[in-house]
């Protein structure tokens, strides 16, 4: 293997090649972690939309397919978060990522157990900010990233956060899918990628075969960013059902936030205390409106419908803008394989 493919990012993680496979809602599951690791990626299990004891089932058939090293992401504010921290140390999972308003304690808690951590993020400010807070590395997602996504492009918010100096490793997000990505990435002076689209697109991933066959047929300037479905900017393939919502009105808007609010709350057993408090919490602790975290039930019902019950008729298609330069599903195991190979032709080409 090309020597630029061994940095701080596969010294941090333990994994085979700098190359992160994000955690997707309903999307990186045990399967597809598991897929994705033994090809030897870095995979992140998507906790935040878990009860604890689906979290527990996941992270133990995991374990029971590889010992390779994989993380847990999570967020700050979902029911259960205190015992779910707890299993990620009890059970010895390599790294917990994270978003918008983690916790300090969280924070500090799963460091001193050795754990590293990941947070995302998609504006520079945010950088040294986390670091402070403990960050062991930065996945920096520029705007061409799928699902909730800054306004700043990839290679620019690279440039921003690596100026920095901030001593920690910086993994681009936002627009990869292959060698020639890497490559770029690490001349850059990135210490890797990550990527979440490639690999929900893969013969590995979970989601339904219906909804995959969407997003094969997705143009690249097809996929725009809207605030339609959860008040906060997020970028989804451009079909019936998204058109359907920049249709909207605020009060319809309203409206459909607090019906699916209603079925979401019902699905994950929160009282309607509780959902008010998480949506308080969530506002006061980030830069989110109290309207916004009140609309954060929206999603997910939606979302569902498409990578889950597999009707991406009824419901939204999260994706980076990269969708729409992928034509294939080949297995985690090829496309990292190919991911490697193409990288270390081009870092050769160029002399790297």
């Amino acid at each position: 293997m090309h020597t630029a493919l061994n940095t701080s990012l596969t010294d941090a993680l333990g994994c085979d090649y700098p190359v992160i496979q994000t955690a997707m809602g309903w999307v990186s599951t045990a399967q597809l972690v598991t897929a994705s690791i033994e090809a030897g990626a870095f995979g992140f299990l998507a906790a935040a939309v878990m009860s604890p004891e689906e979290c527990e089932a996941e992270i133990k058939l995991i374990k029971s397919k590889t010992d390779k090293p994989f993380g847990v992401n999570i967020h700050a504010f979902q029911q259960g978060i205190d015992k779910i921290i707890d299993m990620c140390i009890d059970y010895d999972v390599a790294a917990l990522s994270y978003g918008r308003g983690p916790s300090p304690k969280i924070v500090e808690k799963v460091k001193a157990a050795g754990l590293k951590c990941v947070p995302t993020i998609g504006a520079s400010k945010h950088a040294s900010k986390a670091v402070k807070m403990g960050a062991d590395i930065l996945v920096c997602q520029g705007q061409e990233g799928g699902g909730h996504t800054g306004a700043t492009p990839t290679w620019l918010l690279l440039a921003q956060v690596i100026d920095q100096n901030l001593g920690v490793p910086v993994v681009a997000c936002g627009g990869f899918k292959d060698g020639r990505g890497l490559a770029a990435a690490l001349t850059f002076g990135a210490d890797g990628i990550a990527m979440g689209t490639r690999f929900m697109m893969s013969s590995d991933s979970p989601t339904p075969d219906a909804t995959k066959a969407e997003y094969l047929k997705s143009d690249v300037l097809k996929i725009p960013v809207s605030t339609k479905l959860d008040g906060l900017p997020q970028r989804m393939v451009l079909n019936g059902t998204l058109s359907d919502l920049e249709k909207s009105s605020k009060l319809g808007m309203l409206i459909r936030a607090m019906q699916n609010g209603m079925k979401y709350k019902s699905q994950t057993g929160m009282s309607m205390g509780q959902t008010i408090k998480t949506a308080w919490g969530m506002a006061s602790k980030t830069d989110m409106t109290l309207g916004q975290t009140m609309m954060a039930g929206n999603a997910p019902m939606i979302i569902q419908k498409a990578m889950v019950e597999g009707k991406p008729d009824e419901g939204v298609l999260p994706s980076g803008q990269i969708a729409g330069l992928i034509d294939d599903l080949p297995s985690c195991a090829d496309i990292v394989g190919k991911i490697v190979s193409d990288a270390e032709a081009s870092l050769k080409r160029v002399g790297a």
